[in-house]
């Protein structure tokens, strides 16, 4: 009975290991197609990792959705892949969504979404470090401003990046 149990164990051990081990390979595989042009590839390995909650592959999918890269250019497409990316803490995704914001791309212009998701990225260490957000406060109001930076103080606070 104790080596059955062990055996138990270790089968699930192993196969709760290798799950880790393929999503790493597939998302490997599927960012050396991108590099080099392969956006079949890319699309084929990065889909089901996307579906599964993979943050990367989702602000990966966005980004060939919003530049057209081996699919349709579909800004609402783009939209939904950098939502799920950034719902889980994905700066750039975070970026993006502001920059569709900005210009009204896939979504609605909307200048006080597009300062917050900039104040987000911001506040979690993007590489942009909000320039969505300077962007657009030059062309917002005092109260459109003090909305935004209301909005991202909540959103921070609850850490709710989905907001």
């Amino acid at each position: 009975m104790k080596r059955l149990a062990a055996t138990i164990c270790l089968t699930t051990a192993v196969l709760l290991g290798s799950v880790g081990v393929s999503e790493s390979a597939d998302y490997q595989k599927g960012f050396t197609a991108y590099k080099s042009g392969d956006y079949a590839t890319a699309l084929r390995e990065w889909t089901p990792l996307a579906k599964q909650g993979n943050a990367d592959a989702q602000f990966n999918l966005g980004l060939m959705y919003d530049e057209g890269q081996g699919v349709p250019e579909d800004n609402m497409k783009a939209e939904h892949w950098y939502r799920f990316a950034a719902w889980q803490g994905h700066a750039s995704a975070q970026g993006n969504l502001g920059a569709m914001y900005a210009i009204g791309a896939g979504v609605k212009k909307d200048f006080v979404r597009a300062h917050m998701r900039g104040s987000i990225v911001k506040s979690i260490g993007g590489k942009d470090r909000g320039k969505v957000r300077d962007y657009v406060e030059e062309i917002m109001t005092p109260a459109q401003i003090a909305e935004a930076q209301k909005l991202a103080r909540e959103c921070i606070r609850k850490e709710c990046l989905w907001c």
